[in-house]
């Protein structure tokens, strides 16, 4: 399976009441006044990573959550995301829908696909546009198939995934296999990512802003939704998964 070529970069578009943008700005204030040890020493090392690969660096952006105040998902929560998240991939990709609904019901995702999840996945003829959005959900199954242990690491974010990898390590296990394999990776590391996600993905909105092409050679679409995943799993706001911020 292939990403479609002629998408180079879909963002998702949501609707931002002035009551979320309002507090969301509260959120960022917040953390921008926060100090922690374990934060700061994070945003270095994030910071030194960056500059290793030639991306701008803002130093003024702030701490992300701490152990402390990062949401610890459970592993069959994060598995059956990470299902629901390959699921409408393969259907965008243009699998059967015959073979999607059985998907669906082997795997037990009625309950576990949000709500846009499900009204995708009950399209008969999905638009074009529909389609391209959900495709890139393959980058975000990659994180959490990185966070329950199945992908090594997160490389550099400037190519698509594995998508035959993502798609082989479900499809090779019924849904009880898929979360009993899983090995799931510290808070620790998976905070070590957000804050490294959040950082680049100032530099590629910046550089949009400015009307420039992504530094370092960084793609735009799987530096979003790595950071939409993360901020995720770390528990942003308290989103839920069709509302996540990624707020740079």
């Amino acid at each position: 399976m292939k990403i479609v070529p002629t998408v180079i970069a879909i963002f998702f578009v949501i609707n931002v009441s002035a009551s979320d943008l309002s507090e969301r700005r509260v959120h960022i204030k917040k953390m921008e006044a926060k100090f922690s040890t374990a934060s700061a020493e994070r945003k270095a090392s994030s910071e030194a990573v960056l500059h290793k690969n030639n991306v701008p660096i803002n130093e003024s952006l702030p701490y992300i959550e701490d152990e402390s105040e990062a949401l610890v998902r459970s592993k069959g929560e994060i598995a059956e995301r990470a299902m629901a998240l390959i699921v409408v991939a393969v259907k965008a990709e243009g699998l059967e829908q015959e073979i999607v609904d059985k998907l669906v019901e082997d795997y037990g995702l009625k309950n576990v696909l949000s709500p846009k999840e499900m009204e995708f996945i009950s399209e008969k003829s999905p638009s074009y546009h529909d389609k391209t959005q959900f495709i890139w959900r393959y980058e975000a199954a990659w994180v959490l198939l990185w966070v329950l242990g199945y992908v090594d690491e997160l490389s550099y974010p400037n190519a698509i995934c594995n998508v035959t990898a993502a798609v082989a390590t479900l499809h090779e296990r019924t849904k009880e296999q898929f979360v009993a394999d899983a090995d799931l990776r510290s808070i620790s590391e998976i905070l070590d990512e957000a804050d490294l996600i959040y950082r680049y993905h100032w530099a590629v909105v910046d550089a949009r802003i400015k009307g420039q092409p992504a530094p370092s050679a960084l793609d735009p679409s799987v530096v979003l939704e790595r950071h939409y995943t993360l901020n995720w799993l770390i528990g942003y706001m308290g989103q839920e998964w069709d509302d996540i911020s990624t707020d740079t």
